[in-house]
């Protein structure tokens, strides 16, 4: 089910990008990226509708996506 980031409170939004960008394989190529400039990456790409958040009911976890 797609999640309408905008739907989400500030905080909220942070906490789940979060999340997602330290989960174990996550990859941002040779470049050391810091949290905070991984959650501005994923931002941008939400704000810019090349990706959306999307929630698996089976196992309630939130993911970004990129749209195709």
């Amino acid at each position: 089910m797609d999640v309408p980031h905008e739907q989400l409170a500030p905080e909220t939004l942070r906490a789940v990008i979060e999340e997602f960008v330290t989960r174990e394989g996550t990859d941002y190529g040779e470049r050391i990226f810091s949290l905070d400039e991984k959650v501005a990456l994923v931002m941008a790409q939400l704000k810019q509708r090349k990706a959306v958040l999307v929630f698996d009911e089976e196992t309630e976890t939130c993911h970004v996506v990129l749209r195709g």
